[in-house]
């Protein structure tokens, strides 16, 4: 059998650089251990694929029927772009549910950054896939811990970790245990008259993170008001100008704390909160749902915000990422800086909360256009910036 050429992989939609790559040591290991188990005609399934190096690998062996399960649309769309650069199909994409672990045998997963995550996939391997299923999760090892292991420990009498090999490390779980009659995800929480609803994937979880928060407060939307001079030394005059901020667009939502919090503070305005996680999607219904304003938030899976018509918005909304996977790199806010350029009609603003360390002010400028800074610590800055 010819080796599979992973260096034809690509990331694309997501951020290239020389230093990132389409495929790792982790997904050369899982597909090794694929392919050398004895089970025959098992039902493989595949969740967290980053880029399609698993899928594609096993399918060009001839491992039919691979059931897919990648939270990212970046993946998603990384997976599909590369199956046909190749020539590869027959792989199935689903959710997170029965329809995807139903009578699997052989599950392969890319260890999540998260354990809320990691707790809420093994749940769901153990609830829905077959009796004797195989559950072999692999990560590099310096992201690797043995809370990993207690974790997995909850839904599988049997729990593995392996040797390590190229900086790479398998777990391999079995004997699932009975499953909860609840699942252990969605959780609510409650913050200041929000209700937060969030699945395991989901940033933050059901927590209002720091700087979400801030720019909550900077707009007037906070249960708490920090912020006592004018805009420099972080004022109050940190609003939406005028009336007409009827379109309003909360970019990378998470689990739709800025959208909801926006749509409960203007009645008028139709929100649409995007987010590349189909964890973080399911996480915003639920959490505008829950607070009375799933008639006026719309929620998508999409990634930079690729559906939203050009110059349609009147406010964008943003918290934006530092960091890709386990890497720090700036590349993912910038490409949600084009994103928010690219929607804003003329006049329309961008909010964007950010570390204070990583000085966007220039950058948004460039992109957007004339940028204040309006609120601003040693750990958080906010700025408004008017799109030319």
């Amino acid at each position: 059998m010819p080796e599979f050429p992973y260096s034809r992989l690509r990331r694309w939609p997501d951020v290239e650089a020389e230093n990132l790559q389409a495929y790792d040591a982790t997904d050369l290991l899982l597909v090794e251990r694929a392919l050398a188990f004895d089970v025959a005609g098992a039902e493989t399934v595949v969740i967290g694929d980053e880029y399609g190096a698993i899928t594609l690998a096993l399918t060009a062996a001839e491992r039919s029927g691979i059931r897919v399960h990648q939270d990212l649309a970046t993946g998603r769309r990384a997976l599909a772009r590369n199956a046909d650069e190749l020539g590869l199909s027959g792989f199935h994409s689903h959710e997170l549910d029965a329809d995807l672990l139903s009578a699997a045998r052989l599950v392969l997963l890319q260890l999540p950054k998260s354990l809320a995550e990691l707790e809420e996939i093994a749940d769901a391997v153990s609830r829905w896939a077959a009796p004797d299923v195989v559950l072999v999760a692999g990560g590099r090892v310096k992201h690797m811990t043995l809370a990993q292991n207690d974790v997995l420990g909850r839904s599988f009498a049997n729990v593995q970790a392996q040797r390590a090999e190229r900086k790479s490390r398998l777990i391999v779980a079995s004997d699932p245990r009975p499953a909860p009659a609840e699942p252990p995800f969605p959780v609510t929480a409650r913050h200041d008259g929000l209700t937060l609803v969030a699945h395991g994937g989901a940033f933050a979880g059901v927590r209002l993170d720091i700087g979400t928060r801030v720019l909550l407060e900077v707009l007037g939307l906070g249960g708490s008001q920090l912020l006592e001079n004018g805009p420099e030394n972080g004022g109050s005059s940190g609003v939406v100008n005028g009336d007409q901020a009827s379109r309003v667009l909360d970019l990378g939502c998470g689990t739709g704390a800025l959208a909801v919090s926006y749509a409960l503070a203007h009645p008028e305005a139709q929100v649409t909160a995007t987010d590349r996680s189909a964890a973080a999607v399911a996480s915003a219904r639920a959490t505008a749902e829950a607070n009375g304003v799933a008639d006026r938030v719309s929620v998508t899976h999409d990634d930079a915000a690729s559906e939203i018509p050009d110059a349609s918005v009147d406010v964008v909304l943003l918290n934006p990422p530092f960091h890709l996977g386990t890497s720090v790199h700036t590349g993912a806010a910038t490409r949600l800086f084009e994103a928010a350029a690219r929607v804003l009609r003329p006049g329309g603003e961008l909010f964007t909360v950010y570390n204070s360390s990583l000085a966007y002010r220039p950058e948004l400028t460039r992109l957007i256009g004339p940028t204040e800074q309006l609120h601003r610590t040693p750990k958080f800055t906010v700025s408004r910036s008017t799109r030319h």
